[in-house]
């Protein structure tokens, strides 16, 4: 997979934010893949160990790790204002997913799935 640090680095204001979004791509098999759609996307991408990936843009960072079952999980931090947007763009790949806003006390605020 390519990787591009040319999209937008994440906010200072969210990187000291803990994880407020998880979620999971069911039955995709390759982080690889999915970290090309964000690439696409404009965002920027990189290997974060042997099978798992780091996107990100300004507003969001995420890393994406496949898992045993043929799904791939999807955890980091989100600007809640911009969660919608995070959601339109998952939908936009075509693949059913999953996906979770939390407050810092860990309750959770939004949920989506397609």
């Amino acid at each position: 997979m390519d990787i591009s640090d040319d999209g937008r680095k994440l906010d200072s204001e969210w990187v000291e934010v803990g994880n407020n979004v998880c979620g999971v791509l069911l039955g995709c098999r390759d982080a690889s893949a999915v970290a090309q759609y964000f690439l696409r996307a404009g965002w920027s991408s990189r290997s974060s160990s042997w099978r798992s990936y780091e996107v990100e843009t300004d507003w969001c960072q995420l890393e994406v790790v496949p898992v045993e079952d043929p799904n791939v999980l999807l955890n980091g931090v989100v600007d809640p204002q911009r969660f919608d947007e995070l959601d339109d763009l998952v939908r936009r790949f075509g693949l059913r997913y999953s996906l979770e806003l939390y407050e810092a006390d860990g309750a959770l605020v939004r949920e989506s799935q397609a």
